[in-house]
This record gives C-alpha cells, sequence and structure tokens, in this order.
C-alpha cells in the first residue's frame, strides 16, 4: 500500500486572502495549500492528504494517527516569539494559530518518529520546535543576498547553486550540488538541539538541515521543490521521503 502523506496547510482569518470574485463570503476564515505539494507526492508515489487546522489539537492528532509520514508547508513567517526574538519591522506577516498547529504537528511527529520533511517555512519550524532561531530578514539581519525572487522568474528556475555537506542524507540524494529556487526572505539561524545543518546557499545561507533522535528522515530544506518536480533531480528528494515512509505502512 502507498503511504499516506499528511501535508500541513495555510490558515488565514482574513476574508481578502483568496480575492477570487465569487469565492467565499465576507467574514470568513480560510485553510489552502498549493496544488504543488499534492501533485509531487502523488508522483513520488505517495497518498497526499491535508491536515487541516483544527481548534481542538485533539482532532489533529488523530489524524495524525492515521498518517506515515508528515509534510510541513510554506507560508507566513513565525512569529519571533516562539524562538525568544522581538519582532522586527522587517519580519513579514504572522499567524499565531498557524504556528500552534505547525509545532503541535511536528512534536507528534518527532516523538512518534515519523519521517518528516519540511519544506521554506517548515525547515524554520523545525528548527524553532527544536529550539533553534530563525533570521527575520536575511539581508537586514545576515547582510546576505535577499533570496525572494518574487515575480522576477519562474517558480521552478533554479536562481543558485545549493552544495551539500559530505556524509549527509541530503547528499546521498544530491551529490555535492544542485541548482534550486528561491522564494523566502527569512533562513535558519542558530540551529537547535539534535539539528545539523547540511546545506548552504553560495552566500552562506542555510539551505538545508537533517535532525536525528526521531525517525530516520526528518529533513529541511529552504528552496521549493515541489515547485520544480519536473526536474528528475528535484523528484529525488521526495522519492527518498517516500520511501522511509514505507516502512512506517
Amino acid at each position: 500500500m502507498k503511504p499516506i502523506i499528511g501535508i500541513t496547510c495555510n490558515y488565514d482569518p482574513r476574508d481578502t486572502v483568496i480575492g477570487v470574485p465569487g469565492l467565499g463570503l465576507p467574514g470568513q476564515d480560510w485553510e489552502f495549500l498549493a496544488a504543488d505539494y499534492i501533485y509531487t507526492i502523488e508522483k513520488a508515489g505517495g497518498i497526499p492528504t491535508i491536515i487541516p487546522y483544527c481548534r481542538e489539537k485533539k482532532n489533529i492528532i488523530a489524524l495524525l494517527e492515521k498518517v506515515d509520514g508528515i509534510l510541513i508547508s510554506g507560508g507566513h513567517d513565525i512569529d519571533p516569539l516562539r524562538y525568544g526574538a522581538r519582532p522586527m519591522p522587517y519580519c513579514g506577516r504572522i499567524v499565531p494559530e498557524r504556528d500552534e498547529y505547525d509545532l503541535t504537528i511536528f512534536h507528534y511527529g518527532y516523538e512518534h518518529k515519523l519521517p518528516m520533511l519540511g519544506i521554506c517555512r517548515g525547515i524554520q519550524i523545525m528548527n524553532v520546535a527544536m529550539g533553534g532561531t530563525v533570521y527575520q530578514d536575511l539581508g537586514q539581519e545576515a547582510h546576505l543576498t535577499h533570496r525572494y525572487m518574487g515575480d522576477m522568474a519562474p517558480k521552478n528556475y533554479p536562481s543558485h547553486e545549493t552544495l551539500f555537506s559530505s556524509g549527509s542524507l541530503l547528499h546521498t540524494i544530491f551529490g555535492d550540488k544542485i541548482r534550486t529556487n528561491s522564494f523566502h526572505h527569512q533562513g535558519v539561524c542558530e540551529p537547535g538541539k539534535n539539528v545539523t545543518i547540511t546545506a548552504l546557499a553560495e552566500d552562506q545561507a542555510v539551505e538545508g538541515i537533517e535532525i536525528t533522535g526521531g525517525a530516520s528522515f526528518i529533513v529541511g530544506v529552504q528552496w521549493h521543490p515541489e515547485m520544480m518536480f519536473d526536474a528528475p533531480e528535484q523528484l529525488k528528494l521526495f522519492q527518498a521521503f517516500i520511501n522511509s515512509c514505507k516502512k512506517n505502512n
């Protein structure tokens, strides 16, 4: 049987978040997910299911009991208070409900030794959950090149090289280096407990981490490989993730 992969979704209380005429009514909040995550998990051999934001944690846990692996998706910035920092003007929009939801899911997955893959915000949530910190803006705080490409390039455009540490799981998957896209302005700063930085961009921005103490596959990446799933080398990451999840069937 194919492994079932629970994917976190975005939550936003604003009724303007979708912006599609005729969709919804004023005063509604929204839960949503980019379809690339779904397509990529399917293509890699898994069965994707969206884990909704629930106000009662017990309902989230009940869903997690039925999955074989977890993908923590991208989204809003994390509240700096979660990692002991004062929110700065260059921090983006935060959604405290999403922070609590993602952290609940990560801690459950870690304690129950579920394979996990974090993407963009997901890598940052993983690091914060383990006691690490995040740069609120790479340019302002780390003096690194602003990495958000926005409308400058297609979503699958490989804007820079990412290099992998010898002996790491990411190195086993990709080799020495690949080219990746870039749609973020924040990044991992100080790694948390059991967190090892295993991938760096050319300017030394953190692009990948691996976490020990839980399942054999707990990996976070800062780029968006789901947007590049048309490239066989990017699909390798998801195939490695799915293969680790099959052991939990």
